[in-house]
């Protein structure tokens, strides 16, 4: 028994080396690949920000290829263990980004993932309509002009706001709030809409909504009342007073008679609407059709609909266009066939 104990020992000794040298190599390994990540994440080096368009749908090896070629990251394994080392796959969102050399793959994985690319400023004025405002925003590349019409008329109806759930058409006509919005180009054209929805419940408020309630109104008909007087008030004082002649005329059973609304039922603009014009068979023509319109033929600005809300109470039944585009208001209709003989010669 005695002659065998060396030799274990040896044995021992042999095998406690063997796994000290596996150890070893392990931890040289992982000191090697974790030398090889940091040096492939690491920065470029240094350079100006360049803009670099993520495609939609785009696979992370096909991200990192367009930032290699952008010059950004050093090579698509960057990309790869960058987005592994934070967790984040399948979560880099597609867009418009300006992305520096002097940045890491980790920091352009958390850039990507929080969606932070490059916002574009689009104006929306009073009084534009659906087609208005998708060209507008076709014009800076933030939605495909012929999805947002499709969505914001004939599939309007899916959208969920309970502040207009109760509108008897489909079209999203007059509640795409005007305003300057700063837009990504990688919202698609729902979340567009969804973000001037927002405004319009941010803008129209609860002392709108009563003030509506208080004259009888839905809200529908409300902004349906602001969308005329927007398009027909070019200096901001008449907007109240142009409000009260649309509710006198209404409450006395005229038709309306708004060539706004004619040019809407058009669906073009025109300097002048002829008679020809106002034969155009349509629920808009006003001047064929008794009451209000069935929806908005515009987007009001929030002057206009407070001028809705709370009309001038004032004795005038019509108004016709100055050359200075004022208008001048009349009580009778022999006043008011002066006044067009006066000013429309």
């Amino acid at each position: 028994m005695s002659s065998e104990v060396p030799h274990q020992s040896v044995g021992h000794r042999r095998a406690r080396l063997w796994r000290r040298i596996a150890i070893a190599g392990v931890l040289l390994s992982t000191v090697v690949a974790s030398v090889g990540l940091w040096l492939e994440i690491r920065p470029v080096g240094n350079g100006p920000s360049r803009i670099v368009a993520i495609p939609p749908g785009a696979s992370t090896w096909q991200i990192g290829e367009h930032l290699t070629q952008a010059g950004v990251i050093r090579s698509p394994r960057a990309l790869v263990a960058a987005t592994r080392l934070r967790r984040a796959g399948g979560r880099l969102r597609h867009g418009e980004y300006a992305l520096a050399p002097t940045q890491s793959a980790l920091e352009i994985v958390d850039m990507l993932t929080a969606g932070r690319g490059l916002l574009h400023r689009v104006t929306i004025p009073e009084g534009f309509t659906i087609r208005q405002i998708a060209e507008a925003l076709a014009a800076t590349g933030v939605a495909r002009r012929d999805r947002f019409i499709e969505l914001a008329t004939h599939r309007g109806r899916s959208v969920a706001r309970p502040s207009i759930a109760a509108r008897p058409v489909d079209s999203l006509e007059g509640y795409l709030f005007p305003d300057t919005y700063h837009l990504p180009r990688s919202l698609d054209e729902e979340a567009v809409i969804g973000a001037m929805l927002d405004r319009f419940d941010e803008a129209v408020g609860p002392g709108l909504h009563d003030a509506a309630r208080a004259r009888g109104l839905t809200l529908h008909q409300l902004v349906t009342v602001a969308s005329m007087v927007e398009r027909e008030a070019q200096v901001p004082s008449e907007r109240p007073v142009i409000a009260g002649v649309i509710y006198n005329r209404l409450a006395r059973g005229m038709r309306l008679e708004i060539d706004a609304t004619v040019l809407y039922a058009l669906g073009r603009h025109k300097d002048r609407v002829t008679l020809a014009d106002l034969a155009v068979d349509s629920p808009y023509n006003t001047y064929r059709r008794e009451g209000l319109p069935p929806g908005p033929i515009a987007s009001p600005g929030l002057a206009a609909i407070t001028a809705a809300a709370r009309p001038a109470e004032v004795p005038y039944l019509f108004y016709v266009l100055k050359p200075d585009g004022s208008h001048h208001f009349s009580r009778t209709l022999a006043e008011h066939l002066a006044a067009v003989r006066r000013y429309r010669p």
